[in-house]
């Protein structure tokens, strides 16, 4: 199981309830919420719907979910844009009505847990409304996760 703390900007990994794996991680700028084009991070009850990128370079950068086969460096010209790196978690909602379906599905959002070329402010609410990570702990959490995984997201 994932817990997500936005309060502590942390992502942890359970198994059985014993903590495996903590990471810093990045919630949206514009706060919590489940509406559609809010750019808030989503909470509630999760999981991973699907798992995209395993096999990919670090720093491999995602368009649509699908590898543009560009490598993010310190010459990538990035303008406003949220880049997707290295790993895709996509999370789906599980409460009907809160974060699944209609004007409030997460995963109808787009919502990811994913890599970042802005590592430098993980710590801090600074995302468009996915979880980012550094592409090490992305890469690493990836690694370690299955599809159907129960993810949590909390305040």
């Amino acid at each position: 199981m994932i817990e997500i703390s936005i309060k502590t900007q942390t992502l942890t990994l359970l198994r059985d309830k014993e903590i495996i794996l903590k990471y810093p991680i990045s919630s949206a700028k514009n706060g919590i919420g489940q509406l559609k084009n809010s750019n808030c991070t989503p909470l509630g009850d999760h999981i991973v719907r699907a798992k995209i990128g395993a096999g990919y370079p670090m720093y491999a950068i995602f368009h649509a979910r699908r590898w543009s086969g560009e490598l993010w460096g310190a010459d990538y010209k990035i303008g406003s844009e949220d880049l997707i790196l290295s790993r895709i978690l996509w999370l789906s909602g599980t409460e009907v009505g809160f974060n699944r379906l209609e004007n409030v599905d997460t995963m109808q959002r787009f919502i990811y847990i994913h890599g970042t070329h802005d590592e430098e402010n993980i710590g801090q609410p600074v995302s468009h409304g996915c979880i980012r990570m550094k592409n090490k702990d992305v890469i690493s959490l990836f690694d370690l996760v299955n599809v159907g995984e129960k993810v949590i997201i909390n305040e």
